[in-house]
């Protein structure tokens, strides 16, 4: 502490605060001479501080995304205020959760200490850690039920059950999981995969929701009309589009959901999503207006520019749940029929829009089981002879 000549005034007793600048100089390695110097208390003074909260901080550097030595002193310093953890966030600039979390895992506002609290960290923080299937007894164990077709899921939940009072027979089902699909654990051998149900020797992202390639806007086929399921009305439509070989070429195809009556859209320039668009509007050109109502398609992104479909017909698309094919099964039986005239790893861009209308007639004009051994075309003109 500095008085108004200029000279260095040594105070005896150091309040809250001053231990506080006392911790966080130490936590920065200065010495006890410097902080003496900073704070205004004797180089002794300073050492004593810092011995009554625990000794000097552990030299640990954590990244910027984690509370530093001083930002813990901080936090002290506003609980000793009396201060709101709301308000401690804000001089940090931090969010109200982390500072929460912290003091809550650190013996919360009464037993908080800042040294204590940044050792704790830095323990959590050091690598390699010794992984929980380490302990051969656990492996075994683990082993044992894997090869039993137990899921993950089940094993450690029985664990739990069987050793309730021991502690070092407990695993997390996800440790099991990241054990078995990552490269460089060897607690459980690499082919034990094989007994999970997936059968997967790498696993999917869990956890969150690829946004990635996401299609904005979109109406699932949960909100599409009741009408749509029953078949009763016609002018509901199935869409998916079939890929050639090496995935440079592709045709749209549209089924009618009531009548399986077969549209197919040619696409000579690409698949993409306003190729796709476009040539979607020509395709429902030649239908009268109650046989389109709606169109089922899965997520593809060719369907990115829905919206400016439906603004300029008139048409709602509505979205599968992702891998729900069979949300889609009157367009994904057509496929298949569809396969016979354009097999499967061939070119696509050779069949111009000619042959695309004949496979269509053909199609259409044959006896499928589903409509009692009647037409496509056959049953589309009954219906709308019904409905007109």
């Amino acid at each position: 502490m500095i008085d108004a000549t200029g000279r260095v005034l040594v105070v005896k007793k150091l309040d809250a605060e001053m231990v506080g600048k006392v911790m966080r100089f130490a936590a920065l390695g200065h010495s006890w001479r410097r902080i003496g110097r900073e704070v205004g208390c004797s180089a002794h003074g300073a050492a004593n501080a810092v011995v009554r909260e625990g000794g000097r901080p552990r030299v640990w550097n954590p990244s910027s995304r984690s509370l530093s030595p001083a930002e813990r002193e901080e936090i002290r310093a506003g609980l000793e205020r009396g201060e709101t953890l709301t308000t401690i966030a804000a001089g940090l600039g931090r969010a109200t959760s982390t500072v929460s979390r912290e003091v809550k895992a650190n013996g919360g506002r009464d037993g908080y200490r800042a040294l204590a609290a940044n050792t704790r960290a830095g323990q959590r923080a050091r690598r390699p850690k010794t992984p929980k299937l380490a302990c051969p007894r656990l492996a075994a164990q683990v082993t044992e039920w894997l090869t039993m077709w137990w899921s993950p899921v089940e094993i450690a939940r029985r664990l739990r059950l069987e050793h309730p009072h021991d502690p070092m027979m407990w695993v997390s089902h996800e440790t099991i999981y990241r054990s078995l699909y990552v490269q460089g654990r060897g607690e459980l051998r690499r082919e034990l995969h094989r007994c999970l149900r997936s059968g997967r020797a790498r696993r999917r992202p869990q956890g969150r929701l690829s946004t990635a390639g996401r299609i904005p806007e979109m109406l699932m086929i949960s909100e599409r009309p009741a009408e749509v399921a029953d078949r009763a009305v016609p002018g509901h439509w199935e869409g998916d589009l079939i890929i050639g070989r090496n995935g440079r070429s592709a045709v749209g195809t549209l089924v009618e959901r009531a009548t399986r009556y077969v549209l197919l859209i040619h696409l000579p320039n690409g698949r993409t999503a306003e190729k796709v668009n476009e040539a979607m509007k020509i395709a429902i050109a030649t239908l009268p207006a109650e046989l389109i109502r709606t169109i089922t398609w899965d997520q593809g992104a060719e369907m990115a520019r829905h919206q400016t479909f439906t603004i300029d017909t008139g048409i709602q698309i509505y979205f599968c749940d992702p891998h729900s094919p069979w949300q889609r099964g009157s367009n994904e039986n057509t496929n298949g029929l569809l396969r016979q005239y354009m097999p499967k790893s061939t070119d696509l861009s050779v069949h111009t829009a000619e042959d695309l209308a004949r496979f269509a007639r053909s199609l259409n004009g044959r006896p499928r089981e589903t409509l009692g051994y009647m037409k496509p075309s056959e049953k589309l003109a009954e219906l709308l002879a019904l409905t007109g």
